[in-house]
């Protein structure tokens, strides 16, 4: 009986101490990692013992959506908790030396965090602007090491996307070169360097990691591993367990810091996998769900996250509601106590709540995704469990599932309770609900014009 009120205490205390003092915060963003593509997400070929252990001491979600299906798209939501087309950032930002991004009026993350007193740092990717003020110190970050393009290559440094070639790496807005350095090894050093600097806290750390994004350049350690298994997937799966040994290492120096109980690690990915010709036409794994990279379908959109504060959130537990990436902006504002700026709308709904307490419902009635301008942009509406996708497209389609119609390219619905893989088109049979949701269309389509 004792030890059981002295479980019950310590619990309690934990969970009092999280209320009182903000924890650290670091964002674990890959970059189009699969829908299924760990452990712990039922991969069954990977080794991601990392990303398994932050779900088996925090809260892991199984319908988390990514704000885009895109790389700049996916992050602005992120950042700023706004819808991306709200932020200003519907598509991929431009990867070229003097475009501007994201614009500078939106409130990022990071400068409602260093409101409420916390040092900021940002290290990998940015992709949301290559200008002074739209790089990651003109957006709120203290500090900045990474690139501000697409990708790069990990040992030169350059971005290779489109010509011409061009070296890529960058600490505090001036140019540094680490020639031959492997990436993941310069990371781990600023990463562990800004820790080490500001362990009296609070930090709050935006790690987007670039990771399985090709090249797809895994540790010879994995390659070996994984060389038994059919390309592309052994070069995918190379990098995605070097990934998680990234994660290995920054869990292991927090420990060491002892500063893992009260660092609130949140892993996710920003969407699904790549099919794109650079990374060999695929790798990554969608699992049973539909769709990739580039797609607003459930394998362009669904993704890995999880959760883990040890001091804070229950351990080894699973949400199945319907939440997205914009709800971390908010979800992060209540824990720091810090205050939005009543100028900035947020789309984002807080999760604590629900972090603490898997009977909540899902704290989203409907959600909206536009990728793109004009005529030709594509979009989704969701409503509970009825989605419908609009001007969408595929690359790659599952075994079975026959092409798209032209009528199915131009509005496409679905009931993913029934139909998880988005295998049948219901618009026919359906033409209230086709009507609903093209009145949520057109109400966030018109709240974005304000």
């Amino acid at each position: 009986m004792a030890k059981v009120l002295g479980a019950l205490f310590f619990i309690a205390a934990s969970f009092l101490n999280a209320e009182t003092v903000p924890p650290n915060v670091i964002i674990v963003y890959t970059d189009d990692q699969g829908s299924v593509d760990a452990n712990c997400y039922g991969s069954g070929d990977l080794v991601t013992p990392h990303i398994d252990l932050l779900a088996e001491t925090g809260v892991r979600f199984t319908q988390m959506m990514a704000p885009s299906g895109i790389c700049s798209a996916s992050r602005a939501g992120l950042l700023t908790g706004q819808f991306p087309a709200r932020a200003g950032v519907p598509g991929n930002v431009s990867s070229a030396q003097g475009v501007a991004g994201m614009p500078t009026e939106k409130v990022t993350m990071a400068e409602m965090l260093k409101g409420a007193g916390y040092v900021t740092g940002h290290i990998g990717k940015w992709h949301l602007g290559y200008t002074p003020e739209t790089m990651p110190n003109g957006q709120g970050f203290d500090y900045s090491y990474g690139h501000m393009g697409g990708c790069i290559d990990n040992y030169s440094h350059f971005f290779y996307w489109n010509g011409p070639n061009r070296h890529d790496l960058w600490r505090n807005g001036e140019e540094i070169w680490e020639d031959g350095k492997f990436f993941g090894t310069g990371m781990m050093d600023e990463l562990r360097g800004f820790i080490d600097r500001n362990e009296k806290g609070p930090f709050f750390v935006y790690w987007a990691i670039n990771w399985p994004h090709y090249p797809l350049q895994g540790t010879d350690r994995w390659r070996e591993y994984y060389k038994d298994l059919p390309s592309p997937r052994n070069m995918y799966a190379a990098f995605m367990s070097s990934t998680d040994d990234l994660i290995g290492e920054l869990l292991s120096h927090l420990e060491e810091k002892g500063l893992r109980e009260n660092t609130l690690v949140i892993f996710q990915s920003d969407h699904g996998h790549s099919v794109e010709e650079r990374t060999f036409s695929g790798g990554g794994s969608a699992g049973p769900y539909r769709g990739h990279k580039g797609t607003l379908w459930e394998g362009g959109l669904r993704v890995p996250s999880i959760a883990s504060w040890p001091a804070g959130l229950p351990r080894g537990e699973v949400r199945d509601q319907l939440v997205c990436g914009i709800d971390w902006y908010p979800t992060l504002a209540e824990l720091a106590g810090a205050e939005i700026p009543a100028t900035h709308h947020v789309d984002g709904k807080s999760l604590v709540s629900l972090l603490r307490s898997g009977g909540l419902p899902s704290p989203h009635r409907e959600l909206y995704w536009r990728m793109g301008n004009g005529n030709h942009a594509r979009w989704a509406a969701r409503e509970g469990d009825w989605k419908i996708l609009g001007k969408t497209r595929e690359t790659v389609r599952p075994e079975g599932i026959p092409e798209l119609s032209e009528e199915d390219k131009e509005l496409f619905l679905v009931d993913l309770k029934s139909d998880p893989g988005e295998t049948t088109n219901l618009r026919t049979e359906n033409p209230e609900v086709v009507e609903r949701l093209l009145e949520i269309r057109e109400k966030y389509e018109a709240d974005f014009l304000e």
